[in-house]
């Protein structure tokens, strides 16, 4: 009987230990945002899934001041609503390259939208690569992943 206790034990360690790996390799999670320009923090992101697809929102703006923006510069039915709680990616599609891609890339700052890509920096999991693309320009933001709740 003890036999059986100590691989129970053993199995429930091991499935538990699989789950937190597998969470450390996923985008999915809480993110904390940075400027790739000043290094600056701006805010907290949450990526999830919703029906297969990538989608992420805002839980929280880092910067005095700014904790209760407006997005002043959006248009349409987001112009100046509260940029905490925004939705700044739709329906983002995963590909083989482990890579998610999309139409809708919203940035608040200046309340435009673009073609976006996402993927985790393949040397260091806890750093998740962000790129926004209008024509064939773009930019990149290395966000870092929130470890410590």
């Amino acid at each position: 009987m003890n036999y059986n206790r100590r691989n129970r034990a053993i199995l429930v360690m091991f499935c538990l230990m699989a789950v937190a790996m597998a969470q450390a390799q996923s985008v999915f999670g809480k993110w904390r945002t940075v400027d790739d320009q000043t290094g600056v923090a701006k805010g907290i992101v949450e990526v999830y899934e919703k029906n297969g697809l990538l989608q992420a929102k805002i839980l929280q703006t880092l910067e005095k001041g700014r904790e209760n923006a407006l997005c002043i510069k959006c248009k349409g039915e987001l112009r100046d609503k509260p940029v905490k709680g925004m939705h700044i990616m739709q329906n983002f599609k995963p590909n083989s390259k482990g890579e998610f891609r999309g139409e809708g890339l919203l940035d608040p700052e200046s309340g435009s939208t673009y073609r976006g890509k996402v993927w985790l920096d393949p040397e260091d999991k806890n750093k998740l690569k962000v790129r926004g693309y209008l024509a064939f320009f773009y930019r990149t933001q290395t966000w870092h992943r929130i470890t410590d709740e």
